[in-house]
């Protein structure tokens, strides 16, 4: 404690290593008190419980080996209606100069006082101007949901980064990316940058690459991306989590801009971002494809300058690898279908430009037999692959984490083919009749079922891979002629089209056991063989044409496949299985069910394949099921339980130890290794067992004179063990554990997920004009956002009901609070209950769900941040309410009829309707500042 000023510093003597080297510590955290200058000042918590008792506190000014703590104590009197102000700041990772400056500054504590809430005020403006450029400032007659609202777009651009300054780029940033993405495509192309301004627009690069033959500067501006603001997700207690929010270089001062995230998190929090910014949307699907491996699955994290890999680190227990089943195609699928309505034709204009790239991470998929042998064991780790890589990297820059062909080249590929990798890798796994095989050592969206990796099928991602096929079937038909692909993946998609005209009698008469592993054979050898052939050998650089219409039919019959199983998947309850289990049997695979979970309903609602009318009676059966929790009035991921108490569980029947005879040998020589029997006749496996790993470990280490026995009744002991515990249905933590996703608990994500398929599926009934239908689908609507929580009371909740929180579990409040998923699916929602949706590139504002308690009571005036990022503000009438899109204020009048005026700087456009020209929707999109207010009377 620098007593004089009162400022507490918190140092380490010397950085914590084992290493016998020195580590000065030369940074420390800071702390003091503004206005209480005769406050008694304690650096730790040991002289709490002695306050707590009567003690006048000592000042400490030299506290050694406690946890820190910074605390003030003084006396105020008060006045009736009188008031006391103080402040306690606090500041980290501070140097000697810095320090003196402080020490300085604490002798005029009055000018400081001013200068930390000067501060504190900026630092709320910027705030404000980062949300309002992602959309987030609404003014309704209901001030929690506008807070909600604010508070979701916070953390979905702290996740997701938000964009520097509109579509403005810095020169010496982009230069900078190139340099770092490949040193030779950047001095290549040194006098086409010298001939940038300092700063220029989003368009004048698009129009700079779509001109240049240079296939690398082409793709790496596409990708480009400047977005700051960002960090990754997750529990900072976890210790695998690390986090880094770079947003200004410690030495020069300059920003930095710069973005960072798990692939799941950060690209699902880009998908509303996107809205708000829709002319980088092509920027994402090139970064999403450019970041995938040829077959077909993506690492881990994405990062500005490329993207990296989990290893193996034989000294950390948390390291593992693996692909995650469920990152590949929801998730690329919602942007493809974002630009289809925005920018239609896009997608098109990219079938025959080879301008993308297969990431090459170090991973190596075990051969198709070896999987089905062992399912839970199928990728190595390249270590000799991964020096490479990094050996290239240094010398090239992050280019060098790209695959190259066998001309040492980068292999360049187009659209379709980046496409149909994805494609293949999915269908190559699928089981007939059970889902998508989960075979890539990872979970899908929900890491608590990670007990489902190997046995485990999805049912999930088959959804989701039948709504991606039907969306390309729409794409191909508006093309013909045909593309080139590369001649491994030509072979490769010929093997499995041909696999699925084979079997595709079966789609009328149902799958056997025998039949489904016959299709799962045909379909998993060619895919291990391109697999094979490219790790290697590399791809060979030659390309083979596929026709649009041969296309279009493998698209349209694995879509058939996928319906089948859907239809399949419909239990008695009418809800649908979500994940089931394979078993192979001989020479054939079994499907067998596990309990319904909410994961698979949101899925199939979104899947696109029910009607209006079966989406209805999904959400009537989720709403009378076991997943619906009454308190909270939301549901939970799978239905509760109770686990056997203690004395209940491992307790084998007496019939079936009894059956043994390596048992009872045991128990005849008092040897206890395997099962012992209690006093109450009942036998029990040995306690140190956690799986039937732990049992056939034991059964192993016996005395050689019972090897007869142990070969005799292995399987017995085998089977039995299974009858007791019943792993084959473990699915991980979620049916063990009662926190995080665990028993009872509420995972805020999945609701939201639901609210959004609802929202997509009230808009599929408002189609049919069937009052009863449009009724139903508006209270499951609603009835799911009240769930949701923004009205619950605190108590109730378990938080301020105002801000996202993870999940809650059986009898606790909200946990774990903002940085989540869920503020995605509840920023697309609001927009979609606020009518706003873009068609042929048409933008429109036609609500049908909104309630009209939203609407001002009295008028009003909406603050918002103008598109020149100045603070503005416009008069909202009563009965009218106001958003920003693209940061342009919206006004919504309730009138008889629909109409749209649409104001600039010089005059304003009325239009008879509800949706703009095309002309005005890209002058909005481009956020070119025309277009100063919208406008619109909505029809009450």
């Amino acid at each position: 404690m620098e007593a004089e000023v009162g400022l507490g510093l918190f140092s380490l003597s010397a950085v914590i290593v084992d290493k016998a080297e020195p580590s000065e510590a030369l940074r420390v955290n800071v702390a003091w008190a503004l206005n209480r200058p005769n406050s008694t000042k304690l650096l730790c918590s040991k002289q709490l419980e002695a306050f707590r008792n009567g003690t006048v506190p000592i000042q400490e000014v030299d506290i050694k080996a406690e946890r820190g703590a910074f605390m003030v104590c003084d006396e105020v009197t008060l006045e009736a209606h009188a008031k006391e102000q103080w402040s306690i700041v606090t500041d980290v990772n501070k140097g000697p100069v810095e320090v003196a400056d402080l020490l300085e500054a604490l002798k005029s504590p009055k000018a400081l006082w001013k200068e930390v809430f000067t501060d504190v005020e900026a630092g709320s403006a910027n705030l404000m101007e980062l949300v309002a450029a992602s959309d987030g400032l609404q003014l309704t007659n209901d001030r929690l949901l506008n807070i909600r609202h604010f508070a979701n777009t916070m953390f979905n651009i702290m996740r997701g980064g938000i964009f520097d300054d509109h579509y403005n780029i810095d020169k010496s940033d982009f230069e900078k990316y190139m340099a770092k993405a490949n040193k030779i495509a950047f001095k290549r192309n040194s006098q086409t940058l010298s001939q940038l301004d300092s700063y220029f627009n989003l368009h004048t690069l698009k129009t700079l690459a779509s001109a240049s033959s240079d296939a690398d500067f082409k793709r790496l501006a596409f990708e480009y991306l400047p977005l700051k603001f960002s960090r990754r997700h997750g529990d900072p207690s976890r210790p695998w989590n690390k986090f880094s929010i770079n947003t200004r270089d410690e030495v020069t001062g300059e920003k930095i801009l710069d973005y960072q995230g798990n692939w799941r998190d950060i690209f699902q929090n880009w998908e509303a971002l996107a809205h708000s910014y829709p002319e980088f949307m092509e920027g994402m699907i090139h970064k999403f494809l450019n970041a995938t491996t040829f077959d077909g699955y993506n690492p881990y994290r994405v990062v500005k300058d490329g993207f990296d890999w989990e290893t193996i680190e034989p000294d950390n227990p948390w390291s593992y690898i693996g692909y995650w089943g469920d990152h590949q195609i929801i998730y690329l699928l919602k942007f493809l279908e974002f630009i289809e309505d925005y920018y239609p034709g896009t997608l098109q204009q990219y079938f025959k430009q080879e301008i993308f790239v297969y990431a090459n991470v170090p991973y190596t998929i075990k051969e198709y037999k070896e999987i089905l042998k062992d399912p839970k064991n199928t990728i190595d780790f390249d270590h000799e692959g991964e020096e490479s890589i990094q050996y290239r990297t240094a010398s090239l820059g992050a280019d060098g984490a790209l695959l190259l062909n066998q001309n040492s080249e980068i292999h360049k590929v187009n659209f379709l083919e980046k496409i149909l990798a994805t494609v293949l890798a999915k269908v190559s796994n699928l089981i007939p009749e059970g889902g998508i095989w989960m075979n890539t050592q990872r979970p899908e969206w929900n890491d608590a079922n990670n007990a489902l990796v190997g046995n485990g099928v999805s049912m999930v991602t088959l959804y989701y891979l039948r709504r991606f096929l039907s969306f390309f079937e729409e794409v191909l038909h508006q093309e013909k002629g045909e593309v080139k692909v590369s001649t491994e993946l030509a072979v490769f998609f010929r093997g499995i089209a041909g696999a699925l005209e084979h079997n595709k009698d079966l789609l009328n008469t149902g799958f056997s056991d025998v039949q489904r592993k016959d299709v799962l054979d045909s379909l998993g050898e060619p895919a291990s063989a391109y697999r094979w052939k490219i790790y290697k050998n590399g791809f060979s650089g030659t390309f083979e044409t596929l026709s649009i219409d041969e296309l279009s039919q493998f698209t349209e019959l694995a879509r058939l496949y996928m319906e089948q199983s859907i239809r399949s998947n419909k239990r008695e309850d009418g809800l649908y299985h979500a994940y089931n289990l394979m078993t192979v049997k001989g020479n054939g695979v079994q499907v067998s069910y596990l309990s319904e979970m909410l994961e698979g309903q949101v899925a199939v609602l979104s899947s696109k394949y029910l009607s209006a009318y079966e989406n209805a009676d999904v959400l009537d059966a989720l709403k009378s099921s076991a997943l619906f929790r009454e308190d909270q009035y939301s549901y939970i991921l799978y239905p509760n339980k109770d686990l056997p108490r203690f004395t209940s569980k491992n307790c084998i029947p007496t019939a079936r130890a009894e059956a043994s005879e390596l048992i009872a040998a045991l128990r005849r020589s008092g040897d206890k290794t395997v099962v012992l029997k209690d006093r109450n006749g009942v036998y029990h496996f040995n306690g140190m067992f956690n799986n039937v790993n732990s049992l056939n470990d034991a059964l192993d280490q016996l005395p050689s004179k019972y090897d007869a026995l142990v070969s005799k009744d292995r399987a017995l002991l085998s089977s039995i063990f299974e009858e007791v515990f019943d792993h084959k249905s473990f699915t991980g933590r979620s049916g063990t554990f009662f926190g995080y996703e665990g028993l009872g608990s509420i995972y805020w994500h999945m609701v939201s997920k639901l609210l959004l398929a609802a929202y997509e599926n009230t808009n599929m009934a408002l189609k049919t004009d069937d009052e009863i239908l449009i009724g139903r689908m508006y209270d499951h609507y609603f009835e799911i956002l009240a769930g949701i929580g923004a009205h619950k009371s605190p108590k109730l909740y378990g938080a301020f009901p105002t801000d996202p929180y993870s999940h809650t579990p059986g009898g606790k409040g909200a946990q774990q609070p903002g940085m989540t998923g869920q503020v995605k699916e509840d920023l697309i929602s609001r927009f979609g209950e606020l009518g706003v949706s873009v068609k042929e590139g048409k933008l429109t504002f036609a609500p049908r769900i909104l309630r009209s308690e939203e609407f001002l009571s009295n008028q009003g005036v909406f603050e918002y941040v103008n598109i020149e990022n100045v603070v503005d503000s416009v008069k909202v009438p009563k009965g009218g309410l106001a958003f920003t899109y693209c940061q342009v204020p919206v006004i919504y009048e309730r009138s008889d009829k629909p109409q749209i005026v649409v104001h600039t700087q010089s005059e304003a456009h009325t239009i008879d309707g509800d949706t703009l020209s095309s002309e005005l929707t890209s002058a909005l999109f481009q956020r070119t500042n025309v277009i100063k207010k919208i406008a619109v009377s909505v029809v009450k």
